[in-house]
């Protein structure tokens, strides 16, 4: 069975007013209750590479820690993965931007430049707050 084919033509049909839970009395969503739609949530994976490269850092560190196990043993992989740990908990403060350079230099990826480091721009991103409040929240305060 093509399940591939039955998901699209799913994905391709025309909801109908009582069968979709979304839509309001006038066959429209009602936004102000449930909120707006997002189109992303509804896509599958368009190609059968898309999971795997959301997962590429996760499935390249496991297969680190694998060959790591097999050549020096259990000690070295449960080692990094405690560094990694530690370097992850390292950063600024809330409201400034933290670069975690010392987990891409346990990682070998600080000397490669990604679309992440020059997209990933602190000072053009639009989300800016209150230091006290993002502190407060971050302690648990809040």
């Amino acid at each position: 069975m093509n399940t591939r084919g039955l998901r699209s033509q799913l994905k391709d049909s025309v909801p109908v007013t009582g069968l979709c839970p979304q839509a309001g009395s006038y066959g429209v969503q009602d936004s102000l209750r449930r909120g707006f739609s997002s189109v992303k949530n509804e896509l599958l994976p368009s190609h059968p590479l898309e999971l795997s490269e959301k997962n590429f850092q996760l499935n390249q560190d496991k297969m680190n820690f694998n060959t790591l196990r097999n050549i020096q043993g259990l000690h070295a992989p449960l080692k990094l993965q405690m560094e990694y740990r530690a370097a992850r908990q390292i950063q600024r403060l809330p409201f400034l931007p933290s670069s975690n350079l010392a987990l891409d230099t346990l990682r070998g990826s600080d000397d490669s430049i990604g679309f992440e480091d020059i997209l990933n721009d602190p000072v053009q991103s639009e989300m800016m707050g209150d230091p006290h409040i993002m502190t407060e929240y971050k302690l648990g305060v809040l």
